[in-house]
């Protein structure tokens, strides 16, 4: 995780905003406005502030990995040799330069990261292993944990 960010307390509006701008990114202003019980600038000015503040990243679609031929999803246990801050850092350097990488997480335990992995086939990600992440400097270990089915993928944050 990252550096702790001062932590926003939303109001009912706020929590109403980020629920509804959850599901539908997309939503016009004034549609939002009309579901949230704000005038169109009052309902305005708080998105503007929520994006301000951080809380909106960024709007984006979601894709289905499968239409695209991307139905392999793996979680790769990665650990290192060194525990160092140059090693670790220079492994997340490289991770972050692989598209096929969709989450990497530091963590504790029996590994040093958690990737999310999505590629088309058995070859493709045999050709990831080798190239993207037996080949990097320090990595020591590497467990493929191969997802069976998707129980629950969900992105909203309750609010």
């Amino acid at each position: 995780m990252s550096a702790p960010k001062d932590i926003f307390k939303p109001d009912n509006y706020d929590r109403h905003i980020l629920r509804i701008l959850q599901q539908d990114g997309r939503i016009s202003n004034q549609q939002l406005a009309d579901e949230v019980g704000l005038s169109t600038a009052a309902c305005w000015r708080r998105v503007k502030a929520l994006e301000e503040r951080g809380v909106l990243r960024q709007y984006t679609a979601l894709v289905d990995p499968q239409t695209l031929n991307y139905g392999l999803c793996v979680f790769l246990l990665v650990s290192l040799t060194r525990h160092s801050k140059d090693n670790a850092r220079e492994f997340e350097e490289a991770v972050k330069a692989c598209p096929e990488v969709m989450q990497c997480y530091a963590v504790t335990g029996n590994a040093d990261f958690v990737l999310r992995v999505v590629i088309p086939d058995m070859a493709t990600y045999d050709n990831f292993l080798t190239e993207n992440i037996f080949s990097l400097p320090g990595v020591s270990q590497v467990k493929s944990n191969f997802t069976l089915r998707e129980v629950k993928y969900e992105t909203a944050i309750p609010v």
